[in-house]
This record gives structure tokens, sequence and C-alpha cells, in this order.
């Protein structure tokens, strides 16, 4: 009888045990959590180093609106990544969106947008998002439709995209933009310490956030990454999804566009040359995998603020900034390294 009841007890707590054991293999696994913990880390490293300079509200501040613009860049890409493809692009359409969106303001303006008003100003902002999306739908339907390699299609719209802007400005920046912009979006805050464009920037997050987990649309996305072809016999009709990723990931390089116009008061054409790579690399730190199928917004997020840490935590420790993309070089190696022994881990069971 006490042997049996031993027995029963034993099961039980077995029972009690396993949840919690899946819980913490399942944390353990996580790329996400291991990013948020290298980003704590570095923050906790740079504030002990630098107690004056980087804890403080103005730093705070900073890295927050700097990486705001990236953070649009990197959901976008989340998306991409995600089915198992690129985009390249995003820096080049980035810096297309704001000069066609400050160009049509300032025609609107009568050749100076300074003082503009807020008709204008949204005219801009729907210029900045149609001009994105439209790159986005190109290339979108390169690889979905004429089943070009992205790579290639990206590649080529990178270029393209730059060039476009350089044509229309000459290459000259185009820096009448209008006051009521920069004083509400750039350089405006809420709650008497949050930076508007964090706000704008969180809350596209939170939309994309939901869409990704919650949605059909996100479900989609994610089975299409893992397999296209199991996706598309399973009644997905995975042309049509692709064409709408890359159209979201364009439209929301025309918003950074926009919120780099409205931050620096101009175009800024020749700023933006490695937007795209510190995109990719935010949301491979983040622990969406370049083999697709696998990713989250949070962890896009958390990989953004990584290079932004380590250039403000490299230049108030008086350490030379171009150890900062090296930096993020080995971190991004490392990501990538610890992927693919995942995967042929899962793969060899």
């Amino acid at each position: 009888m006490a042997t049996e009841q031993r027995t029963q007890k034993s099961t039980v707590d077995a029972d009690v045990a396993a949840p919690a054991k899946r819980l913490g293999a399942r944390l353990t696994a996580s790329n996400t959590l291991w990013t948020g913990l290298v980003l704590v880390a570095l923050c906790v490293l740079f504030s002990a180093i630098r107690p004056d300079a980087f804890p403080t509200l103005f730093n705070v501040q900073n890295l927050l609106v700097q990486a705001a613009p990236l953070l649009m860049l990197a959901v976008g890409m989340t998306f991409v990544i995600i089915t198992s493809g690129i985009d390249l692009s995003v820096g080049s359409v980035l810096v297309f969106a704001g000069v066609v969106s400050a160009m049509i303001m300032e025609w609107l303006s009568g050749g100076d947008a300074t003082n503009a008003g807020w008709g204008v100003i949204l005219i801009g902002l729907l210029v900045a998002l149609v001009g994105g999306a439209l790159w986005g739908l190109l290339n979108g339907l390169l690889v979905a439709v004429a089943r070009v390699p992205a790579l290639i299609v990206t590649l080529g719209s990178f270029g393209a995209a730059l060039g476009a802007a350089q044509l229309l400005t000459n290459g000259i920046d185009v820096r009448t933009v209008p006051g009521a912009l920069r004083k509400t979006l750039g350089t405006g805050t809420s709650f008497v310490v949050v930076p508007n464009l964090v706000i704008l920037a969180a809350v596209i997050t939170l939309l994309a956030l939901w869409l990704l987990h919650t949605t059909a649309f996100g479900r989609y996305t994610y089975a299409i990454g893992s397999n296209a072809e199991a996706a598309r016999r399973s009644g997905i009709k995975v042309t049509r999804h692709l064409v709408a990723i890359y159209t979201l990931t364009g439209m929301l390089a025309g918003l950074a566009g926009f919120m780099s116009l409205a931050y620096f008061g101009t175009t800024t054409i020749s700023g933006h040359s490695n937007d795209n790579l510190n995109a990719i690399a935010a949301v491979v730190l983040g622990g969406t995998s370049l083999f697709g199928g696998i990713g989250t917004v949070v962890g896009s997020v958390i990989g953004v603020f990584i290079p932004a840490v380590l250039d403000a935590g490299f230049v108030m420790a008086g350490v030379r900034p171009f150890w900062q993309p090296i930096a993020v070089g080995a971190v991004l190696v490392a990501a990538v390294w610890l992927d693919q022994r995942r995967r042929r881990a899962r793969n060899s069971r």
C-alpha cells in the first residue's frame, strides 16, 4: 500500500514538474531571451563605465529616437525573412520616399515648405507611404510572380531607388521641411519625456506584432517560410501573400523615410547606405532565422537596440567607434551559427 502511494506521489510530482521543464526548455532555446540578456548586459556594462552619461534620460531619449526609423525597416524585414526572403532595398527606398515626400511638400508650398500646414504634411506622408509601397510591390511581383531570386531583385532595387532619388534632386538634399512637422514629430514629446517619433514607432510595431502573431496573415507568413510548397498545397495563396509582404515592407520603409525627414529636417540622401544591412542584422540578432519559418517582432525590436547601445556606449567609454561594426558583425555571425546548430539538432531528432 505504501509503495503504491509513493508511486502515485511520484507520478503527480512528475506531472507537475513537466510543464515547468518544458517552459524552461523553451526559454533556454529562445533566441529572443538570449538576445534580450545580451542587451541588458550591455546596458549594465556601459552604465557602470559611465554612470554620469549612459543611464540618463537624455541618452535614453536619443537612443530611442535614433532607432525609430531603423525599427520600421526591421519590422518589415522580419516579415520578409520569416518567409525565407530578403530585401536589400529598404535603405534606398527610405531615401526615395523621403525625397518624393519633401519635393511634393515643397511644390505644394510654392518652393518653400518651411511654413506649410498640416494638409501639406499629410499629403507628404501619403506620398512617402505610396512611394515606398510601389517599390515594395515591384519587388514582390518580380520575386513571387516572375520568380527572380529575392537577393537579385532587391539588390537591383537598392541601386534603382537610390539612383531615382538622386536623379530627382540632382544629388542635392531637399532642406525645406515644414516647421510644424519638425516641431511636432521630429523633436516634439508627449507625456513630458516621450518623443513623439518613438510613440509613432511603438504604435506601428504593436500593430505589426498583432498582425504577425495573432492573425491568419501571420500564420500564413510562418507557413510559407517553413515550406512554401506545402503552404500552397494547403490552399494558401503564396504568390499573393508574398507580394503583400514585400509591399508592406516597402510601405514601412516609406514611413521610415518620412520619420527621418521629420527628425533631420532634410532628406539625407547619402546617410542611409548601411540601413539595409543594419535592418537585416537587427532581425537576425533578434532570433529570426535566415532559413525562414522562425522569428518574432519582439526579437527584432531588441536586435535594433544592440547596435544603437554599442554605438553610444563606445563613444561614452572612449572606445573608437570603428569597433562598433566589428562587434555587431561578430554577434551577428554567432547568432547565425547558433541558429544553424539548433536547426541541425532539430532535424536529426
